[in-house]
């Protein structure tokens, strides 16, 4: 009776090939599963914004009587990339200063360093950026760092009365 039962011991510690074989399918099924899950929202992460072509356009930030010569506005507009679910960060802007007679400088919001909004002082004739303290002078040339680039521009034109920037994806993505 012994040995039966060290026989039924062995039968029991065997596997059916078959099992195994279906064991291991589940198993490779679910890690193809759980990668597809991890890799192609990264994938898509990486190729949409390639095969995306943002289009630059030209926006109009108000009549040219608006701006006096010399002074530094702060104007904000529509950014015509924004998505339409964006709501409130679909709206951007930038300090236009009036040069001359139709010549004007128009410089991005946002502090070379980390991205933060800088601000106009006229008294000192200088940006400010409120979070790491970066200066910037009325050109938009770094004064004082972290700030490791000066500010970035946007394309300015007057067309029909009207003072126009042209417009880009990402802030300052480029230099221009």
């Amino acid at each position: 009776m012994k040995i039966e039962d060290d026989n039924r011991v062995e039968r029991s510690g065997e596997e059916d090939p078959g099992r195994r074989r279906v064991l291991a399918g589940l198993g490779v099924a679910a890690g193809s599963l759980i990668a597809a899950m991890i890799g192609l929202p990264i994938l898509s992460y990486i190729l949409v914004p390639v095969s995306r072509r943002m289009h630059r356009q030209w926006v109009s930030v108000g009549p040219v009587d608006r701006f006096t010569l010399g002074d530094t506005v702060l104007v904000s507009f529509e950014n015509p990339s924004a998505r339409p679910w964006a709501g409130v960060t679909g709206k951007t802007g930038a300090w236009v200063r009036r040069v001359g007679d139709s010549d004007f400088i128009a410089f991005v919001l946002n502090c070379s360093h980390l991205g933060c909004p800088v601000s106009w002082e006229a008294a000192p004739r200088l940006f400010f950026c409120p979070c790491h303290g970066s200066v910037y002078y009325e050109d938009g040339t770094v004064a004082a760092g972290p700030a490791p680039f000066p500010l970035q521009r946007f394309r300015v034109r007057v067309r029909g009365g009207q003072v126009e920037l042209q417009t880009r994806p990402l802030p300052f993505a480029e230099n221009l």
